[in-house]
């Protein structure tokens, strides 16, 4: 016997996929305990100090950090005379400015082989112990660093708010040095910014040393 054809309305219809909703750890951020300033200094010698530095970006999560770091060149592709800087938001990259001017710098300085070997790992790591806040309770003390591109060496500094605070200042350079995995000589120096601007010939009094 023959069986009659199902009606256009007997017919199921495929019922649409509904997707899931995203779930909140997709698109909530991660903030950071501070809001983060990237600079870009380019040594252009028709312009003034401060017409050559110029503010990229600005940054308070992880999220972002990471997009922004991932986005511009490593240290060792910029020219010779350029520098990164990453302050506080609200601390200018320059030693006048009211945060940095009784402070000075853990500096280190790298040799020309090192720029391709250790530069940009070195500044990496320098940029996740300050957005990770890495020093504790010292890190209230840090204002920011700054990597210099030279053609006799390169150079990685952070900036302290206070030279005299020597506790915060030894936590910070015993740190920095152990997260750089760096050997125990030659040692790492720390120099006031007072010193550093008035000093004579090539050479800077250190006031510490890691």
């Amino acid at each position: 016997m023959a069986t009659s054809e199902p009606k256009p309305s007997d017919v199921e219809e495929p019922q649409p996929e509904i997707p899931e909703p995203p779930s909140s750890e997709s698109y909530i951020k991660h903030p950071l305990q501070n809001r983060w300033a990237l600079w870009y200094f380019k040594n252009d010698k028709s312009k003034s100090w401060t017409e050559n530095l110029r503010l990229i970006s600005k940054f308070d999560t992880v999220e972002d950090f990471w997009a922004l770091y991932n986005h511009i060149q490593q240290p060792s592709k910029l020219g010779f005379g350029c520098d990164y800087c990453l302050f506080k938001d609200g601390i200018k990259p320059m030693w006048e400015d009211d945060r940095n001017k009784l402070g000075g710098r853990w500096l280190m300085t790298l040799n020309k082989q090192q720029r391709h070997n250790d530069l940009d790992r070195y500044w990496m790591e320098t940029l996740l112990c300050l957005v990770g806040e890495s020093f504790d309770e010292s890190s209230e003390d840090v204002c920011g660093a700054v990597v210099n591109v030279r053609p006799k060496g390169d150079k990685i500094g952070i900036w302290t708010s206070n030279c005299q605070n020597r506790d915060a200042i030894m936590t910070i350079g015993t740190g920095y040095k152990e997260r750089l995995s760096l050997p125990s000589k030659p040692t790492m120096s720390y120099q006031s910014h007072d010193d550093t601007s008035s000093k004579s010939g090539s050479t800077t009094k250190n006031m510490y040393s890691v």
